[in-house]
């Protein structure tokens, strides 16, 4: 028996210690030559009179298996959906592969000898459901290990029997978590759902392992077991139909239906819990080979897995740059994005020079600082000595002379353009040749604010979102002059504090602040057409959009878009006001309606910020509201809006990479997950539909849905975003 991604040791007691370790890979995948070897050892430790047990480990430091390998699949998944195979073939290729790790993992846990998995890291997806395939389990006792089923997050199901096995071993009310949202448990909280049966030192775990199978031995599953009941009862129990029935509800609530994976998780538990664990796992492979031949789950993938990883692994890094590491950052302001940078920057361990118009101001964003690290304390994740360590990397203060120092400085003050020309000539003067200036504006095109540099080419645009310290998005913003090394920086900065890059280049309000307006904007476009406003707010939610288009206008603040609004008129020399604009000055200026900041907008809300009501006043403005519109139509016009647009940063060049567009419209303004984002939205479409839609649109509600050049040579050529515009591979 050969072995590539595991090593064999038996001991004299005839217990294996079988080490996984796949070859060229910091973290263990479940790659296809895995499983096949994970059954010629089940076949060796069952037909091996000599061998008397068998302990799972790994010899990865950083954990035991992270999943299956998502690239293999999407592939593969690629290829089922190709024209090289009939529709039949397709699915009988995936199912015939998912049973293939069914039968791996079944042949372990019935191989007849007392199988134990030591499990000294996280072990998530595939990695757990080989773990539920042994008899017994011990994790290391480090609260940061995690155990876990993620699949449904990236538009999967478990295909390794964790619908099965889990909701057997714990019930299907504890199971459901883990299951339909994919959150993660510790080792003690695995210990006390009885996931596993130990936990002990990382040192000690395959002894511990090893004792159990010499003293304690058990090698049949519970549910192999004639007396075996599931935990809580089966779906036709008074406990279970209650699951079940609640579990379905908020299933449809939660998701409006718009995630297929979610809803097969749900089936296969329902239907594979009254059914003996044989039949169960065939219920889930079926499942899982309907649910990989959706869009919806390929596109999750590619987006939500695949292009995040390349992005995050530097693919947007320039060829030929040298590796930087950014030691010192300056940050300018120290208001609500200022000291989030801050923030997020001392995490990483960069000293930070926090910079503000007074010492008060600045010492008041360091404050702020602190209070993120205080909410940790308070839920265990932080200790106060981590705090102070963190706090000590920020140096509040009013001297630009600090920045002297300083590899990289980012602005971050008022969206002004001669207040951020100031700053940036206060910096400039006393900032070391070699380092990058940058600012994290959402919408001043970086080449007009490089005007006040005297180091264009060293001037960039690094764009975080808000909250910065919970989001994972910073989009890098090329300007006209901007060089390569600025770019390198700015890439391996953002690597540095664990966010996912992406890079585009300079235009008014970029990517991601141009395309995410159109939501809000149609929402207040549908409330100009007389469309009720609670109409408005549910259908957002149920296209998939994280929050209502109102709301989300609320969130923003109301006189953010106005003074972008008049800036931009301004830029461009224009004294025509337009419709937006004089609407959103009746709102602001004259009936005072700033949003959430004022707890007055589109919404009413209470002291704290918790929204409470649609403004009363707006909903009894009119008697006439329409509630009858057409709901799909109303949906479609949001996605499409926001993908129109996309397709019209890709013709201005704004955008050249796909990758940019879907993973930076799903983690910067939340377009509809499910989808993959607005450029798979397209290609799932097809381009020749898509246009149609939008000429269909365009005569119902105006030119802003006219379909702009690229769309129609693409539509009539029958190309792809991810065709035409295919993703270079990263720099080495």
């Amino acid at each position: 028996m050969e072995l590539k991604n595991f090593k064999w040791d038996q001991d004299a007691d005839g217990i294996v210690t079988l080490t996984w370790d796949v070859p060229g890979r910091t973290m263990n995948v479940l790659t296809n030559t895995a499983i096949a070897e994970i059954a010629q050892v089940a076949e060796k430790v069952a037909g091996d009179a000599a061998i008397k047990g068998l302990v799972i480990t790994s010899g990865k430091a950083n954990g035991f298996c992270a999943g299956a390998a998502l690239d293999e699949m999407e592939s593969g998944a690629s290829a089922a959906g190709g024209k090289t195979q009939s529709a039949e073939e397709a699915v009988a290729a995936r199912f015939n592969g998912v049973m293939q790790f069914h039968h791996a993992l079944r042949k372990l846990e019935t191989c007849g000898k007392p199988v134990a998995a030591a499990i000294n890291g996280l072990a998530l997806g595939g990695g757990l459901e080989v773990t539920l395939a042994c008899h017994y389990r011990v994790v290391a006792d480090n609260p940061r290990i995690q155990l876990g089923l993620p699949e449904a997050k990236v538009g999967l199901l478990p295909g390794g029997g964790g619908t099965q096995r889990l909701p057997r071993l714990v019930g299907a009310m504890a199971a459901a978590p883990m299951l339909l949202q994919g959150n993660p448990v510790d080792p003690q909280r695995a210990l006390g759902m009885k996931i596993v049966h130990a936990v002990a030192p990382a040192a000690d775990l395959v002894a511990v392992a090893k004792k159990w199978i010499k003293e304690t031995p058990d090698p049949v599953q519970p549910w192999d077991k004639k007396d075996f009941r599931v935990p809580g009862g089966g779906p036709y129990s008074p406990g279970g139909s209650q699951v079940f029935t609640m579990g379905n509800a908020m299933l449809r609530k939660e998701s409006y239906n718009n995630y297929p994976a979610q809803r097969f998780i749900l089936s296969c538990v329902y239907e594979g819990l009254q059914v003996p664990i044989d039949a169960g796992l065939r219920i889930e492979a079926r499942y899982f080979t309907k649910l990989m031949m959706l869009p919806e789950s390929r596109n999750m993938i590619r987006t939500l897995f695949l292009s995040m990883q390349d992005l995050g692994k530097g693919a947007r890094r320039p060829h030929g740059e040298p590796k930087t590491d950014v030691k010192t950052v300056g940050v300018l302001g120290a208001g609500v994005m200022g000291f989030g940078i801050a923030y997020v920057s001392a995490a990483a361990g960069i000293e930070v020079v926090l910079i503000d118009a007074t010492q008060e101001k600045a010492d008041a964003g360091k404050a702020n600082a602190a209070k993120i690290q205080d909410k940790l304390i308070e839920r265990g994740k932080s200790t106060p000595d981590k705090k102070a360590e963190l706090l000590g990397r920020i140096n509040a203060t009013t001297d630009y002379a600090a920045l002297k120092n300083a590899d990289l400085v980012i602005e971050a003050v008022f969206e002004d353009r001669a207040v951020k020309a100031e700053v940036t000539k206060k910096a400039e003067a006393v900032m070391k040749k070699d380092a990058v200036y940058a600012s994290n504006t959402s919408t001043l095109p970086i080449s007009g604010l490089s005007e006040a540099s005297e180091r264009p080419e060293s001037f960039i645009g690094i764009h975080f979102f808000s909250p910065v310290d919970r989001m994972g998005l910073v989009e890098i913003i090329m300007g006209k002059k901007t060089g390569t090394r600025a770019l390198a920086v700015a890439v391996d900065y953002v690597a540095k504090i664990k966010k996912t890059p992406i890079v585009v280049n300079d235009s008014r309000g970029f990517y991601t602040s141009r395309c995410f307006g159109t939501y809000p904007g149609e929402g207040m476009q549908m409330v100009a057409e007389g469309i009720h406003p609670a109409m408005v707010e549910n259908v957002g939610r149920m296209c998939g959009m994280p929050m209502g288009a109102l709301e989300v206008m609320d969130s923003v603040g109301l006189d953010t878009p106005l003074k972008v609004a008049r800036q931009t008129r301004k830029d461009l020399g224009t004294n025509t006001t337009s419709p937006m604009e004089v609407f959103l000055e009746d709102i602001v200026e004259k009936k005072g309606r700033l949003g959430r900041k004022n707890a007055k907008g589109f919404y009413d809300y209470d002291d704290k910020g918790k929204r409470l009501r649609l403004w009363p006043d707006m909903i009894e403005s009119k008697s006439d509201w329409k509630t009858d519109a057409d709901i799909q139509e109303l949906k479609d016009r949001f996605l499409t809006i926001q993908a129109l647009e996309t397709a019209r940063c890709f013709e201005e060049g704004v955008l050249t990479d796909p990758r940019d567009a879907d993973v930076g419209a799903i983690l910067g303004w939340g377009f509809a997950p499910f989808t993959g984002g607005p450029v798979s939205y397209i290609d799932t479409i097809g381009a020749k539909a898509f246009v149609a839609r939008c000429e269909d649109f365009a005569k119902k509600y105006g030119e802003r849905f006219k379909p702009n050049k690229l769309l129609l040579d693409m539509a009539a050529k029958r190309e792809t975003f991810y065709g035409r515009f295919a993703p270079r591979k990263a720099a080495a």
